[in-house]
């Protein structure tokens, strides 16, 4: 089965037999996805040429992850977590260029800590640096571009070469960081994909959050009231229902908006920014994967 494949089924799967969270079918017809998709020229390295752009792009995604963990980050000001580190990377790489592979093979803690404005002794700024290091080892002497050549223009296939290669990226069942990989080339205008409308949402904890507000998404009185609390929630049956929930409501969503999976995802990624859901809890849960 290909990964985007996967990825539909098991969300279906798990949809229709999930226990702590169901889909409202009323309220998929009341959704309205926020701002079209855009990477913010401030806060992401765009400018400089196209293979540095790429390769920053693939070293965000490989650390595009630790939601659970980002409420304990020093975050810059006005920032979330994810920019906090998006804006730390592209300024790195405005002010000495990208790291070599062997230099990512080298990838410390303090290093990446250093960059990111972080202590050097956060559980997560040792998982970034073993994310980075295993990219390095995965590269090779290849770069960004290169990947997405030996792609031959498939996003899917791109997708399903970082989760084959990479353990970090394995999300068995969602793929979100090697889903987003794609997304974010084809975003930034330094590839070109002729599947891209096989890419599903990328499950993380902010999309769920967005449909949860809307009414998409209702969690059993228990399970609401562990995030209303911002209680960690362990990996496990819970948090799979609410990625995999979002996931199926979203491939319903979008069908009916006729607009593309990963499309819906942007623009409701972008309106969770908004202070309305800021204001309230997510679900929060520390994991490698998003």
């Amino acid at each position: 089965m290909a990964l985007c494949d996967e990825v539909r089924a098991t969300c279906a799967q798990v949809a229709a037999g999930a226990k702590w969270v169901t889909i409202d079918p009323a309220a998929l017809a009341t959704v309205k996805p926020g701002p079209p998709p855009a990477l913010d020229p401030q806060r992401h390295y765009l400018e400089g040429p196209p293979a540095e752009v790429a390769n920053y792009l693939l070293v965000l995604d490989t650390v595009n992850f630790g939601s659970g963990w980002f409420p304990t980050l020093d975050k810059r000001p006005g920032c979330s977590g994810y920019f906090t580190v998006a804006w730390g990377l592209a300024d790195r790489f405005r002010a000495a260029g990208p790291w070599s592979t062997g230099e990512l093979r080298a990838m410390r803690t303090e290093e990446i800590a250093d960059t990111l404005g972080q202590r050097r002794d956060h559980e997560l700024m040792a998982l970034f640096a073993q994310a980075l290091r295993s990219l390095g080892t995965f590269l090779g002497g290849r770069t960004a571009l290169d990947l997405a050549e030996q792609a031959r223009g498939s996003a899917e296939r791109l997708a399903q070469m970082l989760a084959d290669g990479m353990a970090l990226f394995a999300d068995r069942g969602f793929y979100k960081r090697a889903q987003i990989v794609p997304s974010d080339l084809a975003l930034a205008g330094v590839a070109e994909f002729a599947d891209l409308g096989r890419l599903t949402i990328f499950a993380d904890n902010l999309v769920p959050h967005v449909l949860r507000c809307d009414g998409v998404l209702r969690y059993d009185e228990r399970l609401a009231a562990h995030i209303d609390t911002g209680r960690l929630l362990r990996p496990g049956p819970q948090e799979r229902e609410i990625r995999a929930c979002a996931v199926h409501a979203c491939e319903l969503i979008a069908d009916r908006l006729g607009v593309s999976a990963h499309t819906l995802d942007h623009r409701l990624w972008n309106r969770g920014q908004a202070p309305a859901y800021k204001d309230r809890p997510r679900h929060r849960c520390r994991t490698v994967f998003y």
